[in-house]
């Protein structure tokens, strides 16, 4: 491998004409010019200067040498600039990974952002319900504690969310601030978690702490299929707070107490890209976004 040190000094001693010149202009003294000089003829094997009087002169080899390294400073110039702009953020992509309910009501503002503050960074957005057993092999990854498929990296806790039920605003519970899960035990229970997933789980595991497994008449494959059901007056559905971002007219939200299920947000962040100006932006938009009411 050549230096790119002596390459800069031999091209200095070429422009300049002498090793005095060269000196003078890469800050080093004329005898440290001269070792670099000798070191780079013994790493390429070839005669690149010879003396003419009080000077020197590149032979042929240093001349085309010489001329090469214009072209290849000028490269190494965009490199090191490239370098710096994906140090600032300014290129480059990033993956973010996230689960719908939270690509529905985090990801579009947090987006936004991040489109208006690094306009030449592309984005990989990735609905981690779409990957099935696939590994989402993600920068920044948004997920339920339990059902991450990502290694490594620092984990953040970013919402412990209660489960609320949804139910159709001529339900004779519908009326009530809060409903005590048990209360629900004979009611036609709607399914929203086609995958069985840990948020059904968490259902589940909240019921059976009252005494009863839900009585699931209706199986829908994710929140606003289950909140249509709801709305059209076929049963009721428990699920995560923010999967009710947006209702359709005729249900009400209703909180469950005693005990109130709830899920773990966490969010992931590749080891490597921790520092990375993009990367540290979206953990402070998710945290922000994440603690609105």
């Amino acid at each position: 491998m050549l230096d790119i040190h002596r390459l800069r000094v031999f091209r200095a001693v070429v422009a300049t004409g002498s090793v005095n010149g060269a000196a003078s202009s890469q800050g080093y003294t004329p005898s440290a010019i001269s070792q670099h000089l000798s070191a780079l003829q013994r790493e390429t094997g070839l005669a690149l200067v010879e003396r003419r009087g009080r000077g020197i002169e590149p032979t042929a080899a240093g001349v085309a040498l010489a001329d090469g390294l214009g072209s290849f400073f000028a490269g190494l110039a965009q490199v090191e600039s490239m370098v710096g702009d994906l140090r600032a953020g300014r290129v480059g992509s990033l993956r973010i990974s996230y689960f719908a309910s939270a690509g529905a009501t985090w990801i579009p503002p947090v987006v936004a952002t991040l489109v208006r503050e690094f306009p030449q960074l592309r984005l990989d957005l990735r609905l981690f319900e779409l990957a099935g057993e696939t590994p989402v092999d993600a920068d920044v990854e948004i997920f339920i504690e339990g059902a991450s498929t990502g290694t490594g990296g620092r984990v953040l806790e970013l919402l412990h969310e209660p489960y609320v039920a949804v139910l159709p605003t001529g339900h004779p519970l519908a009326g009530r601030e809060q409903i005590p899960l048990a209360e629900l035990r004979d009611e036609q229970w709607v399914d929203n978690d086609f995958s069985r997933g840990p948020c059904r789980q968490v259902v589940l595991d909240a019921c059976a702490t009252v005494g009863y497994t839900p009585a699931f008449h209706i199986e829908t494959h994710d929140y606003p299929s289950a909140i249509a059901f709801v709305a059209a007056g076929v049963g009721i559905t428990v699920l995560p707070r923010l999967g009710t971002a947006v209702l359709p007219p005729g249900v009400r939200v209703v909180s469950i107490v005693d005990p109130v299920p709830r899920r773990r947000i966490m969010l992931r962040a590749r080891d490597a890209l921790r520092e990375h100006p993009a990367v540290v932006r979206v953990v402070e938009l998710l945290r922000a976004v994440s603690a609105q009411p």
